[in-house]
């Protein structure tokens, strides 16, 4: 196996051939490699996003307003601060193995998932107080007493969960970054179909309420953890994994800078609707406010599966076409994840329009929860479009590995733009939960400028050699034997 890139004599050849296709056939073939991974990402988010979804929906029915509002706030205040930290982490990853699968040091993909694995167990113990202590730390922020003392029991039932991200998400990209999605899907489709039916049999049928929703939650948020860990393991990933190494314990620091840089530009991003939540927690009608919000975050989670998908799919397809030295391919590769995403989000945008006095009746019978509901989808449908274009291009910036250049745009424009802007509406112009949304919202659209901006002005020439640099940098030959590229295991990989 060679180390480093394609020859640049084969990648200017491929180019050449590229060009010499029409545009629509050349889209028709990107949009391929573009879907295959992105559906599956797509699906397996929708699902996992699911399950959070049908368990608020029965401690909405069964606990009443009271545990919604606690769920709520756990899981969008708590679960989403540590799970933007442990993805943002772990979305380093997507850099490393899609540029070293675009290069074809297939062995090293194996060896940065345990760098990963190390680098993310001591993240996930720095965060465990929070889900210790959520009560008080809820209460210091402004909640209610009633709202906090729940939802800190509320928290306790996460903390397996919380360790199950640690192996999820960098399983997740080390599959996506080879194209081998399908075994994702099978596990996320396992995992929502038997919550439906255990939160059915445990919160109803046997009366268990919510605990019983919630014991249902960690048994499918583990599902696929185990799945994926047999499949990686049992040697149906023979070019990539070559078995636990102590090269893993190697480099680790270089790591942990890119680790860091992702987590903090994807936690800047996901923090940013969590502070919306907790500013909103100190309005008028708490209670209210926290489910109406929560609600409509929650539907705009849906759409945003979509874009997050899209964004795997942009981080994959840009990192292996800047591995294997083709930076027209990087460029057009962008330009054909950002139509679709935005094409979609478009369709999405009708459709919350058309709908927008239903969505509320999904999730809560409260009459003020959904009136309040009905009022902020006119928002709703404007952060879905606006979502359909920000995440295409964060998952532009993992794949070519400008994650401490999107973390200053994000800093500016979220915190300094955006949430002083929600500040003086919601609370000066007494504009509310709306005052405090358009202000957050447009601290999103100047995000989505300029990152629409840097990605314009890219020279995708100077990537390739970032790319080249940093996948020849930490390169470490293989201690074992591996399958020839020649025998098909790339593509049988591929279509797994």
């Amino acid at each position: 196996m060679e180390r480093g890139c394609e020859s640049p004599l084969l990648v200017k050849r491929e180019e050449e051939e590229e060009r010499e296709k029409g545009v629509g056939e050349r889209f028709w073939d990107e949009s391929k490699k573009l879907w295959r991974v992105s559906a599956p990402a797509i699906f397996t988010r929708a699902s996992t996003f699911g399950v959070s979804m049908v368990s608020q929906a029965y401690i909405g029915h069964i606990g009443g307003a009271a545990y919604l509002a606690a769920y709520s706030l756990t899981f969008t205040v708590l679960i989403r601060f540590c799970n933007a930290a442990m993805l943002g982490m772990a979305s380093g990853l997507e850099t490393l193995c899609g540029q070293c699968y675009g290069a074809k040091q297939y062995h090293m993909l194996g060896i940065y998932l345990q760098r990963s694995w190390v680098v993310l167990m001591g993240v996930s113990l720095f965060l465990l107080p929070l889900y210790l202590f959520t009560t008080p730390i809820l209460e210091a922020i402004g909640q209610t007493s009633e709202i906090a003392e729940v939802a800190g029991s509320v928290a306790l039932w996460f903390l397996p969960i919380h360790f199950s991200y640690l192996l999820s998400f960098t399983c997740q990209m080390y599959l996506q970054a080879q194209s081998n999605n399908k075994v994702i899907v099978w596990f996320a489709a396992a995992a929502i179909v038997v919550h439906i039916v255990m939160c059915w049999v445990l919160g109803n049928g046997l009366g268990y309420g919510v605990t019983g929703v919630l014991s249902s939650n960690i048994v499918a948020y583990w599902i696929p953890v185990i799945g994926q860990l047999i499949y990686i393991f049992g040697g149906w990933c023979p070019l990539t994994w070559t078995g636990l190494s102590m090269a893993a314990f190697h480099d680790l620091w270089p790591i942990f800078k890119l680790s860091l840089s992702s987590g903090v530009m994807i936690c800047l991003e996901l923090w940013y609707n969590t502070i919306l939540v907790v500013l909103t927690g100190n309005l008028k009608d708490a209670k209210v406010a926290i489910d109406s919000l929560a609600i409509c975050i929650n539907m705009n989670g849906w759409e945003m599966m979509i874009a997050v998908g899209f964004l795997a799919g942009a981080s994959v397809r840009v990192a292996n076409e800047l591995g294997g030295g083709n930076a027209g391919g990087a460029k057009f590769a962008t330009m054909v994840v950002l139509f679709t995403s935005f094409a979609l989000g478009c369709v999405l945008w009708v459709f919350f329009m058309v709908f927008r006095k239903e969505v509320a009746y999904i999730f809560t019978d409260d009459k003020q929860v959904r009136d309040a509901v009905i009022d902020l989808s006119f928002l709703l449908a404007f952060s879905v479009l606006l979502n359909s274009v920000q995440p295409v291009l964060s998952g532009v910036a993992i794949g070519a590995g400008w994650q401490s250049t999107v973390a200053y745009v994000n800093i500016t424009c979220y915190y300094i733009v955006g949430i002083p802007l929600g500040l003086i509406l919601g609370y000066l112009f007494d504009k509310g939960v709306k005052g405090i949304w358009i202000g957050m919202l447009c601290g999103t659209a100047a995000q989505t400028l300029v990152l629409a901006f840097i990605t314009y002005r890219t020279d995708w020439n100077k990537q390739v050699e970032n790319s080249r640099e940093r996948v020849d940098k930490w390169y470490m030959p293989s201690t074992k034997a591996e399958p020839s590229a020649s025998n098909g295991n790339v593509a049988g990989q591929q279509n797994a």
